[in-house]
């Protein structure tokens, strides 16, 4: 007999309230945790003290394991970092033009991701000075020039390429083990199809070829892909996906694709308008791309950067349209986003294993200065409360259905089911909250309720520091309270409730919850 379970609290008045229902006995297969992978420009940054703290942070969000990815891993420099930029030097030459491995800041920010549970997706890429064919100007200006310069050039040598990535996988293997390395990813290179490459579709898969097979004579069993591509909804992106696809077709090795894909928020009538429809339809096209190749249906895809937007060191200030990124709109569009790409790749039967999201932390910026960062000078923001709560989810998916804008992401293992809800809206303005009622068809008769929640009162340390009076020196007592604001947040105390008992609640414009009902 279906015991039914109607979660309530105080409706509004004169609202229909938006049902949500699921059905806890319809498993539809495994909940894969594809938010579990984050990504940044600047190395360096990986441990500073609040660099490693939010690594640590993101590891401990999930049981599962939580993926990394930078650019400049093998960039030439002293390990200054700056804004879309940073480096390890990890490959000079001495006066004879012989090779000069020096792996110290590389591994200063592998072991930051591996002690604290958290792995490597590693990114071969840039190029180092002594390897460009053009190698000055090797560091750019940014924002003042383009960030092409000398670190995008194709090698001088396909050989020193290819002895320095086998070089660096043996080495990892020696520091970590074969088992912790063979859990990575090694993706070459980034965005080819833009100024991140310098040479031709043919040069960039010559360098793919002499980096796979480099970590293939290190580690055969490594996992080696490409090629992130920016969005395939962009002729120009889909293209160079598909000349990759077929030049791997020919007998070259791939173990996983990974492309990009980007929203557009713009501002209408003064006022932000997210753009997801636009990330979606990378997701899409690239995945049609690969459906022409039947070799690859199978194969993981990993969205080695999927965001609101392509841009996450074009702070809010100098570019409106991202001031989404500090409050709890980031938050709903990520839990709209992945629900989306998770049906997508459902719809299309294709194995999406992870979204990465491109966004980490800015050493000496502003507190909330608008950038796409997970956190501010050590605070954290409401964005990083989504991933808690997706990482508190696990087991099976299952079934739902909505009757209004409320949308939800349901999975359950042996003694828990947990409901993600979210009230996104593109248009970034006042609304009123919806009433929600969501029934729960399948439980045992007495569970226990724990309801999370991230909107203008809940885990938003944005909200907290604006109520006082947005300080750029906030005191310490400050400091601690803008901590606890950042943290994830309980809307009630958990409580007990018979299976037939019947509760609702209201859920903010661009809020979002998290109902775990254990027994």
């Amino acid at each position: 007999m279906k015991i039914l379970l109607l979660l309530l609290a105080l409706p509004a008045a004169a609202q229909t309230p938006e049902t949500i229902t699921v059905d806890a006995a319809a498993r539809l297969g495994p909940l894969k945790p594809v938010w579990a992978y984050f990504g940044y420009d600047e190395p360096n940054y990986t441990y500073t003290a609040n660099g490693t703290k939010l690594i640590s942070e993101l590891a401990a969000a999930s049981a599962r394991p939580v993926y990394i990815r930078t650019h400049n891993l093998l960039t030439t420099g002293d390990g200054t970092p700056a804004l879309k930029w940073g480096s390890t030097n990890a490959y000079t030459e001495d006066s004879a033009g012989r090779p000069v491995y020096d792996w110290a800041i590389v591994d200063r920010i592998f072991d930051t991701y591996v002690h604290a549970g958290a792995k490597p997706f590693v990114e071969i890429g840039f190029m180092p000075k002594a390897l460009s064919i053009h190698p000055e100007p090797y560091q750019h200006s940014w924002p003042k020039t383009k960030i092409a310069a000398g670190w995008a050039f194709p090698p001088s040598d396909y050989g020193k390429w290819s002895e320095l990535v086998s070089q660096w996988v043996q080495h990892s293997v020696e520091r970590y083990g074969k088992a912790e390395v063979e859990s990575w990813y090694w993706e070459v290179w980034n965005e080819p199809d833009i100024e991140y490459w310098q040479g031709t579709p043919a040069e960039y898969n010559k360098l793919y070829d002499a980096a796979v097979e480099a970590v293939k004579r290190a580690l055969p069993t490594a996992r080696v892909g490409g090629p992130a591509t920016t969005g395939p909804a962009d002729p120009k992106g889909a293209a160079f996906l598909r000349q990759f696809l077929a030049h791997c077709a020919e007998g070259h090795p791939l173990d996983f694709i990974s492309y990009h894909a980007k929203g557009k928020p713009e501002v209408i009538d003064g006022h932000v308008r997210m753009g997801l429809e636009k990330q979606l339809a990378d997701v899409r096209r690239g995945l049609e791309v690969i459906a022409d190749f039947p070799q690859f249906r199978k194969l993981p895809v990993i969205l080695s950067e999927s965001d609101p937007e392509g841009c996450a060191a074009c702070s809010a200030r100098t570019h409106p349209p991202n001031a989404y990124r500090n409050g709890a709109l980031y938050a709903s569009y990520t839990a709209a986003a992945m629900r989306s790409i998770l049906d997508l790749a459902a719809e299309r039967g294709a194995p999406v294993d992870g979204m990465l999201t491109w966004a980490f932390e800015f050493e000496g910026q502003p507190y909330f200065d608008g950038f796409r960062t997970l956190a501010t000078n050590g605070i954290d923001k409401p964005v990083l409360n989504f991933f808690r709560m997706a990482g508190l989810m696990g087991g099976d998916r299952l079934g739902v259905t909505r009757s209004g804008v409320v949308d939800a992401l349901a999975a359950r293992t042996e003694r828990e089911v947990s409901v993600l809800l979210w009230n996104f809206n593109a248009d970034d303005v006042p609304g009123a909250a919806a009433p929600v009622a969501l029934h729960i068809a399948n439980l045992p008769s007495r569970v226990l309720v724990t309801h999370y929640r991230i909107d203008g009162e809940h885990s938003n340390a944005y909200t907290a520091w604006q109520a006082m009076g947005s300080p750029q020196n906030p005191t310490a007592e400050q400091y601690r309270a803008l901590g606890a604001a950042g943290q994830l947040q309980l809307l009630e105390a958990p409580h007990w409730v018979n299976g037939s008992a019947t509760l609702t609640f209201d859920l903010p414009r661009q809020g979002v919850s998290l109902v775990q009902l254990s027994w």
